[in-house]
Order: C-alpha cells, then sequence, then structure tokens
C-alpha cells in the first residue's frame, strides 16, 4: 500500500497497525473485522503484517507503528511472549492488542502486559471496539508529547 510523505493529510489521517500472526486466516480475519477504520471517531488503519518475532522486533524498532495486534496462538514464539519482550525491550512501546486462546488465558494476557485483550473466535465488533479504544488512547499520547 503507498503513503504519503510525512506531514501530508492522508499521513495524518492514517495510524499504522503492526499486525502479527503466523496464519494468513487470523490476519485476514482482523483485517475484514477492523475493516478501513474500527470506528467513525479514529483515522484510517494501513496494516503492517509480520508472520515472526524477529520481523515485529524489526518494525518495531523501526519506528513508525501506533498500535500492535498480536495473536496469541502463534507458532513458535507466541503473542503473549512477544508482547511481554516487546513491553521490556523497545522505548514507547505502542500498545498492544492480544488474541488469546481462550478467556480463561486471561492471566496470562495480564503477565504479558497487554493494553487490551480479546479472544478467538474473532468476535469482529469486540476487536474493532477494543483497537478503537486503544487509537484513541495513542492518539492522546501522541498529543500530549507534542
Amino acid at each position: 500500500m503507498a503513503t504519503n510523505g510525512p506531514g501530508s493529510a492522508e499521513s495524518a489521517a492514517r495510524m499504522r497497525v503492526l499486525l502479527y500472526s503466523d496464519k494468513p486466516d487470523t490476519r485476514e480475519q482482523v483485517r475484514t473485522a477492523v475493516g478501513r477504520r474500527p470506528a467513525a471517531d479514529v483515522p484510517k488503519v494501513e496494516f503492517v503484517e509480520c508472520a515472526t518475532a524477529p520481523g515485529v522486533l524489526a518494525r518495531l524498532e523501526d519506528g513508525g507503528i501506533d498500535v500492535c495486534i498480536f495473536d496469541g496462538e502463534t507458532a513458535p514464539a507466541g503473542g503473549m511472549g512477544v508482547c511481554r519482550q516487546v513491553k521490556d525491550e523497545i522505548y514507547r512501546c505502542p500498545p498492544v492488542l492480544l488474541i488469546i486462546g481462550r478467556r480463561d488465558d486471561g492471566w496470562l494476557a495480564a503477565w504479558s502486559r497487554a493494553d487490551k485483550v480479546v479472544s478467538h473466535p474473532i468476535d469482529p465488533v469486540a476487536l474493532a471496539e477494543a483497537l478503537a479504544e486503544l487509537m484513541r488512547e495513542q492518539a492522546a499520547r501522541t498529543a500530549a508529547l507534542g
């Protein structure tokens, strides 16, 4: 997807969402659930997809990611462990929405320090609402930092 340069009206109206899952079907479900924007009051979404943990780390180190969505069921490096790692290692780590396998895995999600959690199977409404909330919070943080 082509993007316009920094500072353009089009780039200002987008947020980059890093989507981590080794499963193409899961990535497609997330993209479909979110659509172009998860809520009317947030910017459009530009997805950056990663299928490996080293890819996630490289993209986050490069910067420019506003929010992350991690699939907790990704193998071999699960989204929960990668979430905890990026929270420890990435300066000003973007908020992370974690998709967990079962609601009972909530305690693991808390250990991972995820900012929001939804569970499989993906509920499009719950996913869009959680992402929109993180996008609003991230926009407010970015504005406060100037």
